[in-house]
């Protein structure tokens, strides 16, 4: 496979370090006596079409035998929770951390050097879980119909009759549900709830997830939305800089302008830790860290790997300082939306 934006004998030398890299991470006695490279069972509240390539090029190096179930990250996670002991995942990769927090008492403590990969913010503090990916939340916007300077600062905001019937949300989507774990920490459930409130009482259309809200605003089906930043490019990579929707940062370093992390960690009852730990590094490699930065456009965590050009750095988001650790409460925010009949 071709990474986007990446010479291809440079991204296969990238891949044979990586593959070298991950097949050491054991010790010689525990690779001598091996049969055979094993198996892995990953629980996965990231989507096939995201990162189902990187495991099969995961798979491929290392010969492993993976098995993936997917799921949304709210779904994997109550799934866990219930299996406890049985369950027979080795690895939770979730598309959020109030996913991660939810379980975060089934998973065990990573070594140090593989948490060190990442930023401080990027990983669990007590080293349960560590991040791969970074996902910016955003407004996207109808080009015809909006300037950015059409747009407010802060997303209460949007609770602006103005803005009555031409918004868009994905409110059972897991991101969009870690971002109001987002304004519960920072801004308490009482202010929560009446943005909340602001923004059905604005009556926004809703959609199941991020990729068909983008499509509506691009198609003037609606104005704005909220989704996570990656799925505009995706778009622009495929039907041109024609189309009709572009990203807008919010300014005030609040809830709507957040950098969420994709991360995962190893289940405590892992029956393949070893084989695990080996997944964690190969995602944190080199040419996992630029598949995510070239492919699917994501924020890269890990090593000297660039942005891609069409993204604004990190540096240029005014991303509030919060602990990804603190975005817990999944369920606590699940039944907020609920009592305000937001989700069913």
């Amino acid at each position: 496979m071709r990474v986007a934006g990446v010479d291809s004998v440079a991204y296969a030398a990238l891949l044979s370090l990586a593959i070298l890299l991950v097949a050491g991470c054991g010790s010689d006695d525990e690779t001598a006596a091996s049969p055979g490279p094993g198996s892995l069972v990953i629980y996965s509240g990231r989507s096939d079409d995201l990162v189902g390539p990187i495991i099969e090029q995961f798979k491929d190096a290392t010969g492993i035998d993976v098995k993936v179930k997917w799921g949304s990250t709210s779904e994997v996670a109550l799934l866990i929770l219930e299996e406890g002991d049985a369950s027979p995942a080795d690895v939770f990769f979730a598309q959020d951390p109030s996913g991660l927090a939810a379980v975060v008492d089934r998973l065990s403590t990573l070594p140090d050097d593989l948490l060190a990969r990442v930023p401080d913010w990027a990983r669990s503090p007590d080293g349960r879980w560590v991040g791969i990916s970074g996902r910016a939340r955003v407004v996207v916007y109808n080009i015809d119909r909006l300037d950015e300077t059409d747009l407010p600062s802060s997303m209460e905001g949007f609770t602006d009759h103005k803005w009555k019937g031409r918004i868009g949300w994905p409110p059972s989507n897991g991101s969009f549900q870690a971002m109001v774990a987002a304004m519960r920490l920072m801004w308490g459930d009482e202010r929560t709830r009446r943005w909340l409130q602001g923004i059905k009482a604005n009556e926004p259309r809703e959609y199941p997830k991020n990729t068909p809200l983008v499509a509506a605003a691009a198609s003037g089906e609606i104005d704005v939305g909220f989704v996570n930043h990656y799925y505009l490019y995706r778009f622009i990579e495929k039907d041109g800089e024609g189309f009709g929707a572009r990203n807008h940062h919010l300014a005030d370093g609040g809830p709507g302008s957040i950098v969420l992390v994709a991360g995962a960690g190893i289940l405590n009852t892992a029956k393949n830790s070893e084989n695990a730990e080996k997944f964690l590094r190969f995602m944190l490699s080199m040419p996992s860290q630029q598949y995510f930065a070239s492919t699917t456009f994501e924020y890269p965590l890990a090593g000297d790997v660039k942005t891609h050009g069409l993204l604004a750095s990190l540096d240029e988001i005014n991303n509030p300082s919060v602990d990804m650790a603190s975005l817990e409460g999944l369920k606590e925010t699940q039944a907020m939306l609920r009592d305000l009949g937001i989700i069913p």
